[in-house]
């Protein structure tokens, strides 16, 4: 197993190694942050940038939400990927977000971040049912044991899915009572990818500027179904969260539903197989009708 430090080297000489040769216009990793433990996504383009970047317990950041916002027509893109990021690419590739022929994939086999404020192992890496990178051009290090199983990440679903309708309303009340709508969820979520969102058509009533529990659990639930079976549990969502909302409960109610009415389906596992819901069937059930 490669120590985090073997990945940092390896990911520095190949990223430089790829712009001299001028294979990729920039590469897109993590640098060391302002507090010791701390980091950031990172853009060098040069060989000689290649040299800030790190890699360590501390990466928190998923980078394929990056990827969007580069520009491809000067060359490819490369960028580091892990099993969240490559599963964030496949469904940008299949949204047609991303092209596969502008983009270098180098893969980290990971082992989990920490919190640098606690030490701690994240949660959202401590639930990863896919470490390995899915896909890539170049990989570091020897392929990890991956996570639990889907079926098994359901779990705080079906305690919430036991209480009663009274317990549940005053469950998820408390929840978004808590949310001040910072759209922060949104802006890191690799699945929201729309050029204007619902949140921000405050004109048309979409979205009301009021801090209420009716307006913070509209935005909510409603981004919850506009990006829940896209989801790629990635867990950022949760992540940045200034008021510390389980988001990811919510993405895994509708994982868990189209999991038990359509099968077994894990988002970004390919860059073809169509969501659940973006797809039309005959045979679909339709117990609500």
């Amino acid at each position: 197993m490669a120590s985090t430090q073997d990945i940092q080297s390896a990911i520095r000489a190949r990223a430089g190694k790829l712009l001299q040769k001028e294979v990729i216009s920039c590469f897109i990793g993590w640098e060391a942050g302002r507090f010791e433990g701390q980091s950031s996504p990172l853009v060098v383009r040069s060989a000689a940038d290649a040299q800030k970047l790190i890699y360590n317990d501390y990466c928190v950041q998923l980078l394929a939400k990056y990827l969007l916002t580069e520009n491809c027509s000067e060359g490819k893109v490369g960028v580091a990927v892990r099993g969240c990021e490559s599963r964030g690419i496949n469904l940008a590739l299949k949204d047609g977000q991303l092209q596969r022929e502008n983009l270098h994939l180098v893969g980290i086999a990971c082992q989990g971040v920490k919190d640098f404020s606690t030490k701690e192992e994240l949660k959202k890496c401590q639930e990863c049912t896919h470490r390995n990178p899915i896909i890539y051009d170049d990989l570091i290090g020897s392929e990890v044991t991956d996570g639990p199983r889907v079926e098994d990440t359901f779990a705080e679903v079906i305690e919430l899915e036991a209480l009663s309708h009274d317990e549940r309303y005053e469950y998820w009340s408390a929840v978004f009572t808590r949310c001040i709508r910072c759209k922060a969820c949104r802006d890191v979520c690799p699945g929201c990818t729309c050029n204007e969102c619902f949140t921000d058509q405050a004109a048309m009533g979409w979205q009301g500027k009021q801090s209420s529990l009716a307006e913070n659990a509209n935005y909510g639930i409603t981004r919850m179904f506009h990006s829940g079976e896209r989801c790629i549990e990635c867990g950022e969502c949760e992540r940045v969260c200034p008021a510390r909302l389980p988001l990811m409960q919510i993405n895994r109610k509708v994982l868990k539903d189209a999991y038990d009415i359509f099968g077994e389906y894990v988002v970004g596992i390919d860059d073809c197989t169509p969501n659940p819901l973006d797809t039309y069937l005959l045979e679909d059930v339709e117990e609500f009708m």
